[in-house]
């Protein structure tokens, strides 16, 4: 077992990549384009300039400043109002590494803020050794800054930890950190590269966990 355990937020430990999904057509919609069905895809996992750059790239005649926070108003506006929907084993996964001593971050591309009012709100803040965002790194995901900080964060080194993302831009950049990444697919199925590079692909969580279990993981 790995003395590191680095985790996702959106999509993996909370259903909100189909909130993020809908807003970004909603924003669409808003700024008067035709809504690109790669996009969603394609920004998912990213932030700051790295976002706004796949903006630009689907829809060049918006300003990208305003699609990226219209969207993440749009966002938030609903976890504050439903509150952030959990994945099926996200507690008992974290129980799990807690019980056994494997120290636990999230690693996500959303602002601080957002990531500590859902842990808050979901009551799990105190399962977790370290907290990184988007905005701490200079290079998003697919980039394995994030990754690499997070697990200098736990005291570990990135072979000593896994990764558990469930987007394509985060596996690949937990591939390239050197954790042992591990995708839960949610929107979006792996491909090829992302296949050969993970340490394993899983259907949940709760699958993630029983295969470290049974040492397969």
């Amino acid at each position: 077992m790995k003395k590191g355990a680095i985790f996702d937020m959106d999509g993996l430990l909370f259903d909100t990549e189909r909130l993020f999904r809908d807003g970004w057509i909603a924003m669409a919609a808003q700024f008067g384009q035709v809504h690109q069905p790669k996009f969603p895809a394609a920004v998912a996992g990213t932030s700051g300039a790295g976002m706004r750059k796949v903006i630009q790239d689907f829809y060049p005649a918006v300003d990208p400043c305003a699609f990226q926070s219209g969207c993440i108003a749009w966002v938030e506006e609903s976890i504050l109002r439903n509150g952030p929907p959990e994945k099926p084993g996200m507690r008992e996964i974290l129980t799990f590494f807690r019980e056994r001593g494997v120290k636990i971050a999230v690693a996500s591309s959303s602002g601080r803020e957002m990531i500590l009012r859902n842990l808050q709100s979901a009551g799990i803040a105190s399962m977790f050794d370290a907290v990184v965002s988007g905005d701490q790194v200079t290079r998003g995901k697919p980039e394995p800054d994030i990754f690499l900080l997070a697990a200098r964060q736990l005291d570990c080194a990135p072979e000593e930890c896994y990764v558990f993302e469930d987007g394509l831009n985060g596996a690949r950049a937990g591939i390239a950190a050197g954790c042992a990444a591990v995708m839960i697919p949610d929107l979006y199925a792996p491909e090829p590269d992302i296949t050969a590079g993970c340490a394993g692909i899983y259907t949940s969580l709760s699958a993630a966990q029983k295969a470290i279990e049974n040492g397969i993981l």
